[in-house]
């Protein structure tokens, strides 16, 4: 068994790219299915070229509510501080801030839930988060 990606359902394109490209991914591959009106795009780890997520652009509008049964994806990260005032800058939601150097959660445009780890040790703690 091989894991492959996860798939998740967006609204808005451009948007979701931009935030995920704060983390370190891009865009390697956009399919479009007239017949399905969707698209699905590949992002990868930048250097690399395996798809870890799946974004699935339905072309009708749809609202999209949170599944309890999805808890949220994980990525570490070398600069835990540095990721989340990027990601605030770009109007994420930090729903756990990173004040112990350590993890974070943040909601990604369509409130997908990311879970932040630092990589190796923690870094010294901050506190407040909004004095950062």
């Amino acid at each position: 068994m091989k894991y492959m990606h996860a798939t998740l359902r967006i609204s808005d394109p451009e948007a979701t790219i931009a935030f995920f490209k704060v983390l370190g991914l891009r865009e390697i591959r956009r399919v479009k299915s007239e017949a399905g009106r969707f698209s699905l795009i590949s992002l990868a780890i930048l250097g690399e070229d395996k798809t870890v997520i799946e974004l699935l652009h339905n072309w009708d509008p749809e609202t999209y509510t949170s599944g309890r049964n999805f808890a949220h994806l994980a990525f570490s990260v070398n600069n835990i501080y540095d990721i989340c005032r990027a990601l605030v800058a770009h109007g994420a939601n930090i729903t756990r801030p990173p004040r112990d150097g350590r993890m974070a959660f943040v909601s990604t445009p369509d409130g997908i839930s990311l879970h932040l780890t630092q990589n190796g040790k923690p870094l010294p703690p901050k506190e407040p988060w909004s004095n950062m």
